[in-house]
């Protein structure tokens, strides 16, 4: 029997995804559902059983060995336990056990979806071939996970790389954790929204008040919109530059939906890097944009899996 393949969960406040992947990462069979963000913790549960019904239904199940998780966050992989903040549901869930439970005791590894983003862009996308990278999810909000000397490196809880919750304005704004003048408090989209319509700008017709409409508007010369995604992109620099300084990476991909601004975004925060970045160990460090797209969070899951089974380093999958 050939047991070749892995099982891998994404799990966010919109949908709970599932699949089975190859050692390539090649995804053989995909399962989906909504997920009910607003139930209370067995509602959420019975989503994610459904998913994993899928799964286990398929001939393809039996050459699983492995299953791993990524998850919006907080999370404890130490615990086996999830808290995300948009599932109000799950406080503390031991989503470990429950899995191990339904799928008849395979092995799990549990992550933040930040961390397996970029797994998946370490193994297969715009990290691949740097043993030392920073990459970012830049959407409702901000997280993201390092690769140090060639391995993904979560952290003893699965959260290590959350550069949204850096601080990089000391008297800034309140952010929902706690702190104040977070990156994610300045550079994620409904912030940069937020800013925009706070400095007088007007959304079309439509009224459209995203990040998307507020980057729309920059491209076609709008000041304030402009304005929103310089600050944004000053915030990401500084963050990304503290990151670099501390460890030593050589390239920060963002991925996300304001990553998908392009130029918008991408050129003031290569402006504002070099003025942040300044020491000489990290003036090369480079910035790209995320490729793997949706299923990043998949592959990514399944890599943490891979590396689990195999007890490699995580340079190895690119091999």
């Amino acid at each position: 029997m050939h047991t070749d393949l892995v099982a891998a969960l994404d799990i966010g406040g919109t949908k709970i995804a599932g699949a089975l992947v190859d050692g390539h990462g090649g995804i053989l069979l995909r399962a989906q559902r909504a997920t009910p963000a607003q139930g209370d913790g067995h509602t959420v549960m019975r989503a994610v059983e459904a998913v994993l019904g899928d799964l286990t239904g398929s001939p393809l199940w039996s050459r699983a060995t492995a299953l791993g998780i990524g998850s919006a966050g907080p999370v404890d992989a130490s615990a086996g336990t999830v808290s995300p903040v948009n599932v109000p549901g799950w406080r503390d869930y031991p989503l470990v056990e429950r899995v191990r439970a339904v799928t008849g005791g395979l092995p799990v590894e549990l992550i933040g979806d930040g961390v397996a983003i970029t797994a998946a862009e370490h193994w297969q996308g715009a990290a691949r071939g740097h043993d030392n990278a920073l990459c970012m999810v830049v959407s409702t909000g901000v997280g993201g996970g390092l690769v140090l000397g060639g391995r993904l490196h979560p952290g003893p809880t699965g959260n290590a790389g959350h550069i949204g919750h850096i601080s990089v304005d000391l008297d800034g704004d309140l952010c929902p954790c706690g702190s104040r003048g977070c990156v994610e408090r300045i550079a994620s989209g409904p912030n940069i929204a937020r800013r925009a319509l706070e400095g007088g700008w007007q959304p079309g017709a439509d009224g459209d008040t995203s990040a998307a409409a507020v980057a729309a508007a920059a491209r076609a010369g709008d000041s304030v919109a402009i304005a929103s995604f310089e600050r944004a992109a000053r915030a990401l620099a500084a963050g990304i530059a503290a990151t670099a300084t501390l460890v030593e990476i050589d390239i920060a991909v963002i991925g996300g939906g304001v990553g998908k601004a392009g130029d918008i975004l991408f050129t003031p925060l290569r402006d504002a890097l070099r003025q942040y970045a300044t020491l000489s160990f990290v003036q090369r460090l480079t910035v790209a944009p995320a490729v793997m797209g949706t299923d990043a969070g998949l592959v990514g899951a399944a890599a943490a899996a891979l590396r689990r089974r195999e007890d490699a380093p995580t340079a190895g999958l690119a091999s």
